[in-house]
């Protein structure tokens, strides 16, 4: 009898590719004032929360020198700039919806986004997941954001489930890595624009290209990968 009682699924680059959105705000946001927004930049703030990004952008554009910017005022800003692209096409990533429901099928489902409330409360209510996800948290909710655990392990104390009888499904650094601290299953699924390291990948336990790949049994072996980590 499998072990494993629930599957806990990230939001930005795996229900929707919206890393590339995230990378075209900031871009926008610092091509209008001067400034330059990195790849490195932009892999830095990957699954981060709200409190983590913001604090990011201020600090690595010096924003307070130059804009009179706090962490508060730019997370506004890029918010609202992702919300609008959200509103003009929601960038739903093929066979996501399908895999929470397939997921849904057999384990208890849960989101946990470093998204902020906002913007994860809308693609929720636009792709009907709302109605499937059992739990989810949000960036907002928790003070310390991917590649700290809270997030994981808060949602799976919402649905009553163990770390070590649950997988998550992860596409960035900050999230597998996020993953790997709370003890749980791993199921790596980076979007092409966005490669993981080497050094990143081999925390997984399983890899797949697409979430078109996804399929219960790839669950069942992410759950007998960490029972054979616990038992090291």
């Amino acid at each position: 009898m499998t072990s494993i009682q629930a599957v806990v699924f990230d939001m930005d680059g795996i229900l929707i590719d919206s890393e590339v959105l995230w990378r075209e705000a900031r871009e926008e946001f610092c091509t209008e004032n001067g400034m330059l927004w990195s790849a490195e930049d932009q892999e830095a703030t990957m699954g981060c929360n709200t409190r983590s990004w913001s604090a990011l952008m201020v600090q690595r554009l010096r924003l307070r020198e130059r804009l009179s910017m706090d962490e508060a005022a730019v997370a506004a800003e890029i918010k609202g700039r992702l919300l609008a692209k959200y509103r003009r096409k929601l960038p739903l990533r093929e066979g996501a919806v399908e895999a929470v429901q397939l997921a849904a099928s057999r384990y208890k489902v849960a989101l946990a986004s470093g998204s902020p409330n906002e913007l994860a409360a809308f693609v929720m209510r636009e792709t009907g997941l709302d109605r499937v996800f059992l739990a989810t948290m949000y960036g907002d909710d928790v003070v310390h954001g991917k590649p700290a655990p809270d997030i994981y392990l808060q949602v799976l104390e919402k649905i009553g489930v163990a770390p070590r009888h649950a997988v998550g499904v992860e596409d960035s650094g900050n999230g597998i890595r996020s993953l790997h601290a709370a003890g749980m299953g791993i199921i790596a699924a980076p979007g092409p624009e966005f490669p993981l390291s080497e050094e990143v990948l081999a925390l997984a336990d399983v890899r797949i290209a697409e979430m078109t790949e996804f399929q219960l049994g790839l669950v069942e072996d992410a759950g007998g990968a960490l029972r054979l980590r616990a038992a090291r």
